[in-house]
This record gives C-alpha cells, sequence and structure tokens, in this order.
C-alpha cells in the first residue's frame, strides 16, 4: 500500500471513563447513571437499579481501575506509538451531583495529571464531554436531560473544564454517541422515560446544551475543535424492493437525524414532518433555533464496528445483533461471537456517506472486534481474528481518503486497553492490545499484558498505516 495518511494523521485509542477508571467513590466522585447499571451477558440484559443495591454487581465500580493505574497505562499506549488517545471526562467527578456550586478540586486534579501523562509522550488527549454517564443525583431529582435546566448545568461543567485544562486539551466532543437517546435513553441521558416524545425533548436539550458549549469553548480557547459523536448506525435495503429501499432510508435518518442537527443548525424538514405526524410536540425558548446555528460542530467523530440490512417486513428473516441495535442478517458477511456482522467496505461507505452530508473532517474514534482472548501457558495472547478486523478496515479507511478524497483526520480503535462492555457489562468481551487480568465478577489482579496486536499496531503506527502486514 502507498502512503496515504497525511502526516499528523492521528493514530491512537479509545475508552471511556465508566467502562476504565474505576475509583467510583473516590477523591470526592459523586454517582454516576453509568453506576448503578448492573453487569450482564450475551443474552441477558444489564439492569439499572436507579440506587446501589448491596446484592448486585456494578462494574463500573472498580472496571480495570485505570484511575489508579493510568501512569501505567499511558506508558503502554506510548509504547504503541500512539499519537492521541480518546477518553472521557466522568461529570461526577467535577461536580458530585451535577447542580453543586464549585467543583471538586480533587476530580481536576486527577484529570490535570491523566492530561500531564499524556503529553509527557506527545499524546494528544481527545475528550469526550458525556460518554454515557452523567451525575445520579440529575438523574433521579431532575429527569435527566428531559429537564432542561441540566442544560446549565452541563455548560457550567462543561465551562470549568475548558478553562481548567486550556492548552492541554485541543479536541473535545460534546456527547458520545448522541443518537442513542433513541433506543437507550437512560444510557445516553439519565431518561428514564422510554416515549418518543421524552427522548425527542431531552434530545433537544442536549442540542442546545452542545451548541452552547461549542460556542463557549471557542471563545475561551480559539484553538479548540469541538466535534460531536455518533453512534455508526450503518444499514443496506434487505432487497432491490422499493419498499426495502424506503425502510433502509427512514432508518438510516432516525440516525443521521442528530447529525443534522448539530451539523447543520437547524432540524431537517423530514424530522418536523415526523414530529408532525406523531404528535411530538417540542418545547423550545425564544433563542433555541439561533443558538443551534450559532453552535454548529467542527467536526464528525463516529463509531463504526458492522452493519446490516432493513427490510419493510422482517417476518421470517435472520436476524442479527450490533451496537446500540440490530437487523436483518446479511448473508454476504461473517459475524463476531456476539453476533455482529463484519463489513470493512461498509467503512469506507460510511465515511463517504457522512463526508458527502456534511463536509466536516471526520474521526473513526470506535472501531474493533470485540472477542474472548486467550492467555497462552506462556502468556501471550495470540489474537490473529483482532488484526484481520482492523487491518480490514484501515485498507477501506486508505480508499475512502486516496480514492474518494475523504477527509478523515483521526483514527482511534475502540477498548485499545481491555474495558468493560457497555452493552452486556461484560469483560470477556475484549477489544483491547492490552490484556488487563479481569473477570466478569470482578476477579483478578489487573495485571496488564501485551496481546500479538499490541506488536501489530505499534508497526502501523510508525508505518503511517503503510505496514499493515
Amino acid at each position: 500500500m502507498t502512503k496515504r495518511f497525511k502526516e499528523g494523521f492521528l493514530w491512537g485509542g479509545a475508552t471511556a471513563a465508566n467502562q476504565c477508571e474505576g475509583g467510583y467513590l473516590s477523591d470526592g466522585k459523586g454517582l454516576s447513571t453509568a453506576d448503578v447499571m448492573t453487569a450482564g451477558a450475551l443474552n441477558t440484559p444489564r439492569i439499572t437499579t436507579y440506587e446501589i443495591k448491596e446484592d448486585c454487581y456494578y462494574p463500573s465500580h472498580e472496571a480495570i481501575d485505570h484511575y489508579h493505574h493510568y501512569k501505567e497505562d499511558i506508558a503502554l499506549f506510548a509504547e504503541m506509538g500512539f499519537n492521541c488517545y480518546r477518553m472521557s471526562i466522568n461529570w461526577s467527578r467535577i461536580f458530585p451531583n451535577g447542580d453543586d456550586e464549585h467543583p471538586n478540586e480533587k476530580g481536576l486534579e486527577f484529570y490535570d495529571s491523566l492530561f500531564d501523562e499524556c503529553l509527557k509522550y506527545g499524546i494528544e488527549p481527545i475528550v469526550t464531554l458525556s460518554h454515557y454517564e452523567m451525575p445520579l443525583h440529575l438523574a433521579n431529582q431532575y429527569g435527566g436531560w428531559k429537564n432542561r435546566k441540566v442544560i446549565d448545568f452541563f455548560v457550567k461543567y462543561c465551562t470549568t473544564v475548558f478553562k481548567r485544562y486550556k492548552g492541554k486539551v485541543k479536541y473535545w466532543m460534546t456527547f458520545n454517541e448522541i443518537n442513542v437517546m433513541s433506543i437507550k435513553p437512560w444510557t445516553a441521558g439519565g431518561v428514564k422515560e422510554t416515549d418518543e416524545q421524552s427522548k425527542m425533548q431531552a434530545a433537544h436539550h442536549q442540542f442546545v446544551a452542545s451548541a452552547r458549549v461549542v460556542k463557549i469553548g471557542h471563545e475561551i480557547d480559539p484553538n479548540n475543535k469541538i466535534g460531536m459523536m455518533y453512534g455508526g448506525i450503518f444499514s443496506y435495503g434487505a432487497t432491490c424492493n422499493p419498499k426495502d429501499l424506503q425502510a433502509n432510508d427512514e432508518y438510516m435518518k432516525s440516525g443521521l437525524f442528530y447529525c443534522d442537527v448539530q451539523c447543520r443548525g437547524y432540524y431537517p424538514a423530514y424530522k418536523l414532518k415526523e414530529f408532525e405526524r406523531n404528535g411530538i410536540s417540542i418545547e423550545m425558548e425564544d433563542r433555541d433555533l439561533e443558538i443551534l446555528k450559532e453552535g454548529t460542530v467542527d467536526y464528525v467523530a463516529f463509531s463504526y464496528y458492522m452493519s446490516f440490512l432493513t427490510a419493510a417486513d422482517t417476518e421470517g428473516k435472520m436476524m442479527a445483533n450490533g451496537n446500540l441495535s440490530g437487523g436483518v442478517k446479511n448473508p454476504y458477511l461473517e459475524s463476531s461471537e456476539w453476533g455482529w456482522q463484519i463489513d470493512p467496505i461498509g467503512l469506507r461507505l460510511a465515511l463517504n456517506l457522512l463526508y458527502d452530508r456534511y463536509q466536516k473532517p471526520l474521526m473513526i474514534v470506535e472501531n474493533g472486534l470485540g472477542a474472548r482472548d486467550i492467555v497462552e501457558e506462556d502468556g501471550s495472547i495470540h489474537d490473529e481474528y483482532r488484526i484481520n478486523y482492523l487491518r480490514e478496515h484501515i485498507i477501506e479507511m486508505e480508499k475512502a481518503i486516496s480514492y474518494d478524497g475523504v477527509d478523515l483526520i483521526g483514527y482511534t480503535t475502540w477498548g485499545c486497553i481491555d474495558i468493560v462492555s457497555a452493552g452486556t457489562g461484560e469483560m470477556r468481551k475484549r477489544y483491547g492490545f492490552i490484556y488487563v487480568d479481569r473477570d466478569d465478577e470482578g476477579k483478578g489482579s489487573f495485571k496488564r499484558s501485551r496481546k500479538d496486536s499490541f506488536y501489530w499496531y505499534k508497526k502501523v503506527i510508525e508505518s503511517n498505516g503503510t505496514d499493515l502486514d
């Protein structure tokens, strides 16, 4: 492969605070919405208990204890050659209840130290401001993002960290996979209700909050690049039947709507018509639409793991699992153990779709293969399946850049170190280049060890994406 990735391309990995940090009450941290989600499994959903119950196991409470191992972990990232690290700040570590008058200094100091450790190695932090968590108090007492008051609490939190980490952090994202509000409102925004009216009202509040934060972030530091993050739901029509194609178009728009608002600064006509048909009435304040126009994002970040098919009629069709949601199984694709279909070419199509639609720089901030890893007697971990998955996706990334002209600025693989699965709460579903001795019951030494993919990705980064063997 010829050298196609531009100099300065961002190569790294990604985690989320609630899936890796642990230390769930350390140094003044408050409870978050993720802290009341139990462990689950492939066919056993996680349960939200809304408060801590003694007879339940909550994997976020200790996770992989990144809170006490971050220096070791970042050193391993540096050994691989990362020049960026996508991570998140846990909002309840900064404002334990969310509506506190003053921030928690110990929480601020932790991220100061973490960012300093990254910068010591020349690793650019890429920071998600809210990644599937918010202070539990805001969810239980205010109703989460359904309550407009949460906008101001979020703006205060973001303003605090923008000022505190000015000069240390340049790349920010407001909400992780913001479109998950339509699928799992508690995960996305501490919303207990699942009706469409509640979800869309909460989404509107996040749109306004994001737009305000983008504007404030630019005012505090003009060098800031503040993006959005889309939970990549990509589907094909199940057949060439126009009804299937129409069903797929509608399904894709249900997720892309979130990108449309944050990238274009207004609600698209198709969504307004849908609201009208379904009796959805969004409560807005006078300046809301103006705020959306003033706070469009600088870049589009997204996750990509798999694709599936959409059909107008699914009766009798085989179904496939996936990130966030599933669909009809594609007979041309292989699947992971968890039923996610592997579609590298779909990544190139996704890059073209998003770039054509928004003409903004793109960043792939989640891509990877969840699999069981076997530790051999000598401690080695041969994860050729992970290497193969990533190799094929990087090849398609390169094609999108060199053949299609897509402006792709970065790539961070998901779970660069093994972390708790957001979907199932498991540890056995591993994504990382670094193995962590931790199991589904919270047992293990937390020992870190390098997998074969660790050395492979190091070579990929050293060659700026040209050596994939």
